[in-house]
């Protein structure tokens, strides 16, 4: 089995849900699995450090995560348009990765949850395929073709998965929204399996 890694960071559970979700559809293409991963939130005091092992949830990743994986998908919720902080710190320490172009070729995509209908989804995902693009990933999206993505009246986006949790930050996704993402899963897979191949 090839593995594709779902790497989220997730405060309320609507980004874990997606994450779910597209490991679902991951795990739908013959020959791919999903590796799940977290990563630990930041602290505003310097000396705090989080526990090696979450007390919930998949482990936190590691650098051999990403460079045993044949393809990535990236989640984070929205922070005024932009990713986590989190998720962006995790990011930032990745150069030794860069330097040995453990992610160059290897697909990518993103997906993300906002508390607001017009809260920066298309804009944080697009923050989150630039460090994507400098490791020399290749980005997939999610096109047109899934016809959840014409009918959709809650999440969505070409770029991406994406989820509207709402005032309440509720993590029931829409019917649209789970089925968006367990079709961008299959897409990730099947596209990794063949540039897997490939290489």
């Amino acid at each position: 089995m090839k593995e594709i890694l779902v790497l989220y960071y997730s405060q309320h559970g609507s980004v874990r849900a997606l994450a779910e979700h597209i490991a679902d559809g991951i795990h739908q293409v013959p020959g791919a699995a999903a590796r799940v991963r977290t990563v630990p939130r930041i602290s505003t005091v310097c000396e705090a450090v989080a526990d090696d092992i979450p007390a919930a949830g998949p482990p936190y990743a590691e650098v051999r995560d990403l460079e045993e994986c044949i393809g990535l998908a990236l989640g984070s919720p929205t922070r005024f348009g932009n990713m986590a902080a989190a998720m962006k710190y995790f990011l930032d320490g990745l150069g030794g990765v860069w330097a040995n172009g453990a992610l160059c070729g290897k697909p990518a995509c993103v997906f993300t949850s906002t508390s607001s209908l017009h809260g920066g989804q298309e804009s944080t995902l697009l923050s989150m395929m630039l460090p994507l693009l400098h490791h020399g990933m290749l980005i997939t999206g999610l096109p047109y073709t899934e016809p959840a993505l014409n009918s959709t009246l809650s999440g969505g986006t070409p770029y991406g998965v994406s989820h509207f949790a709402g005032g309440d930050r509720g993590t029931v996704l829409s019917g649209e929204e789970a089925q968006l993402a367990v079709a961008q899963g299959r897409r990730l897979a099947e596209c990794a399996l063949r540039l897997a191949v490939a290489r």
